[in-house]
């Protein structure tokens, strides 16, 4: 494993010294209490730090570098299609550990990177930005891309705007997931991958059970860059069975 993924592990220790949880947000006149507050929490967040050093869009690339560190799903040669990729952290992780973008000898992957917003480049992987993943459109757009190939991995770290209201937020990333899952089911390969994140509520037993139904092995797993106050959980499903076509 490279040594960006082992430097996951030692995030804590490396970034939570004094003189950052010392530092305190400037510039908060006008500003909502809300966004002092998220101001502040950046501030304190060894996550966001360490994303600037490592060049990473945002935090978020640490969660599935930690999830590959543990599950091994991510490696040079395969196919990987981002859901909802924007700002792009997860495409970078992936187009890094599948070789993507040529900067290792070895196998050379793919990795396409879908979201409704436009988002800049990211060297390697194919952005097809202003697009909707689950738009019969797209689905035609990425069939030419592939040739007729399928894809080893799906990835969704797609969340709806919140509303503060758990139960509503829980439903609404509930139809992502499933939006996700549905979208998988057409481009994967047998004994593809797909992860995804969900805010945990009433309907994640039933959503890990209709997983088990087309794929071999389901894990639940919280990385240590989730935040505290969060709910979200990561459904990484395994062995996909392939569809019957009788």
């Amino acid at each position: 494993m490279n040594s960006l993924c082992r430097n996951v592990s030692l995030t804590r220790n490396v970034h939570t010294g004094r003189a950052l949880f010392k530092e305190t947000p400037r510039n908060l006149k006008g500003k909502k209490h809300s966004s002092q507050l998220w101001l502040a929490r950046q501030l304190r967040d060894p996550y966001v730090e360490k994303a600037k050093q490592e060049r990473y869009r945002c935090r978020s690339a640490f969660k599935l570098l930690e999830i590959n560190e543990k599950f091994k799903i991510l490696s040079p040669g395969l196919t990987v299609v981002d859901c909802g990729a924007a700002p792009g952290s997860w495409t970078q992780v992936a187009t890094n550990l599948t070789n993507a973008d040529g900067k290792k000898e070895g196998s050379i992957g793919k990795v396409y990177a879908i979201d409704k917003l436009p988002f800049y480049p990211v060297e390697g992987a194919t952005v097809l930005g202003n697009m909707d993943f689950t738009n019969a459109k797209t689905h035609e757009t990425l069939s030419k891309m592939l040739q007729g190939d399928k894809v080893d991995v799906i990835l969704s770290d797609m969340a709806p705007n919140a509303s503060g209201v758990r139960d509503i937020d829980h439903d609404n990333i509930m139809l992502l997931a499933y939006a996700a899952l549905r979208f998988a089911l057409q481009i994967s390969k047998t004994q593809s991958t797909f992860l995804v994140k969900i805010w945990d509520g009433g309907k994640t037993q039933q959503f890990e059970q209709n997983l088990a139904k087309f794929y071999n092995k389901i894990r639940i797993f919280r990385p240590d860059a989730t935040r505290d106050e969060s709910t979200e959980t990561f459904f990484l499903a395994m062995g996909f069975k392939g569809l019957k076509t009788s």
